[in-house]
């Protein structure tokens, strides 16, 4: 039971349950065997004689029996696969589904369905995919509701039993924080069974304070699902929560609680650390990064923005601790510009609305949207870190958040493209603050009509401030024939080569274009 969380082979997204699948009149299935309350984590064809070697396990099986030659012993490899159910389509193979198949399938416990001549499979594939896209739409909405109801519990005068009360009350079960001895230093939530509350306290001491130790656990006792987290505190601390079943979310949700109950316990804190927590938790319910800018400090601050990681709030409570801060957003898309700490609970500064852990997290199976993070000057030196793309900003004081999130956007997105670990905002004027990849491509429409020869001669006469004599001398031509090139220039570009901001564009447009890197 005491063992740590192992990885799922499923995804990440939420399964829909055979039944909806059943509900669905107009595909017309039929449920010839086993239980229709099976979980499908996706679908998958195979007409081949053994489909084993190509199961995952969790799928819908759809065949047609085009090589069903031996329908037991099929049966009998799909459930060793692991795959929920098993869809067999009549015709153009089969008039009727075989009298074999279903009772093998009926001895094995394996949910066999039959698919009508008039239902594709690609239809009925089609209708286990929208399932778990509203499936995945509500749960999550349901992990952004609960972040917002922890971070209103962490702003409360008893913040840890009010955050506890909030977990318990999202998770429909009983949530408590455990001494490093194993005593129960708060709880709240429905009470469980004395073998349940027994069962919890030994998960939790798995955990403990010990250095590499897991960081979560999972098991059952008393009929519950357990799960175990240690806290960030460095104390002892671990949370533990016991419901009676275990959604795609709940996951996500615990870690947002373990977030806060870890910044809310620390040990050893001064006024100023209060008071800067005080402004985070303000910045988690709204307020503009301007109100909190004093309790923050003068900075410099560091604005980092890094894709990776899974995508869970553990990743990033890992990268926090590696740069050295405990001020993270995991990453809210949409723009979001809050912040979180520790492990992902959104409390940092920024510049837009966010929605939450919910997106990006693995309850969603998306790609997770960039972390942010905020570094404060005694961090130390940014480095890459294993797993991570970053992208840093210039320091900025903390009136300055705001553009510094957005030079670390931007930084991030050139580490993406240039796929370097580590890439810092650049502070070389106005072409740097431009894409490379929509300079160059401007520059290539603008420079479309120029052959090489006019291109390298325009170079030349930009740079040398439209001096005739001085250009021939560079590019060994006759002082008539630049004069003849430049105006060739000037008629295909239809621009008016006298004009400063001509000249600017077209100097602009010469460095970013695809031979800039080999020219002055």
């Amino acid at each position: 039971m005491s063992v740590p969380e192992p990885a799922s082979p499923t995804p990440p997204a939420p399964p829909v349950s055979l039944a909806a699948l059943l509900a669905r009149r107009d595909l017309g299935l039929r449920l010839l065997a086993g239980p229709e309350d099976v979980p499908l984590h996706w679908v998958h064809t195979s007409e081949m004689a053994d489909p084993y070697p190509y199961l995952l396990g969790g799928e819908l099986l759809m065949t047609a029996g085009v090589q069903l030659a031996e329908p037991a012993r099929y049966v009998e490899r799909v459930v060793e696969a692991g795959a929920a159910a098993l869809a067999f389509g009549v015709t153009p193979v089969y008039d009727t589904v075989p009298a074999e198949l279903v009772e093998a399938c009926a001895r094995h416990g394996l949910p066999l369905v039959e698919v009508p001549p008039r239902t594709p499979f690609t239809a009925v594939a089609r209708a286990v995919w929208r399932l778990m896209a509203e499936a995945r739409l509500h749960e999550l909405r349901r992990v952004t509701e609960a972040q917002q109801s922890l971070a209103a519990a962490a702003a409360r005068p008893a913040p840890v039993p009010a955050v506890l009360g909030a977990l318990a009350s999202r998770l429909a079960g009983r949530a408590v924080l455990f001494g490093a001895d194993g005593t129960e230093s708060a709880a709240a939530g429905r009470a469980v069974p004395a073998e349940a509350s027994r069962a919890l306290r030994d998960l939790a001491g798995v955990l403990g304070p010990r250095p590499g130790g897991p960081a979560s656990a999972s098991g059952d006792g008393g009929g519950l699902r357990l799960a175990a987290y240690a806290l960030g505190g460095g104390d002892g601390l671990t949370l533990g929560v016991a419901t009676e079943r275990r959604g795609p979310g709940d996951h996500t949700i615990a870690g947002v609680a373990v977030v806060l109950l870890s910044l809310l316990t620390a040990p050893h804190r001064g006024a100023d650390a209060t008071v800067r927590d005080g402004a985070l938790v303000r910045l988690l319910l709204g307020a503009a990064p301007a109100e909190a800018a004093d309790a923050l400090g003068p900075g410099p601050w560091t604005v980092v923005h890094a894709a990776g990681g899974d995508g869970t709030p553990f990743a990033a409570a890992s990268l926090a601790a590696a740069l050295g801060t405990a001020l993270v957003d995991a990453g809210a898309g949409g723009g979001g510009g809050r912040a979180r700490t520790d492990a992902g609970t959104e409390i940092a500064p920024g510049t837009g609305t966010g929605t939450g852990t919910g997106t990006g997290t693995g309850t969603g199976g998306v790609t997770p949207a960039p972390v942010r993070l905020l570094l404060p000057s005694s961090a130390p030196a940014l480095t890459p870190q294993e797993g991570w793309t970053l992208g840093a900003s210039a320091p900025v004081d903390a009136a300055g958040l705001a553009a510094g999130d957005a030079q670390a956007a931007r930084a991030l997105r050139r580490a993406e493209a240039t796929r370097a670990a580590l890439v810092r905002h650049r502070t070389g004027g106005f072409a740097a603050l431009v894409d490379r990849d929509e300079a160059a491509a401007f520059a290539r429409e603008l420079l479309a009509p120029l052959g090489e020869p006019l291109t390298e001669t325009l170079r030349a006469w930009l740079s040398l401030h439209g001096s005739w004599d001085r250009t021939a001398v560079a590019t060994g031509l006759h002082r008539n024939t630049v004069r003849q090139r430049i105006a060739r220039c000037a008629a295909l570009l239809d621009r008016d080569l006298d004009d400063p901001d001509v000249r600017m564009e077209l100097w602009f447009a010469l460095h970013s274009g695809p031979n800039a890197g080999q020219r002055g």
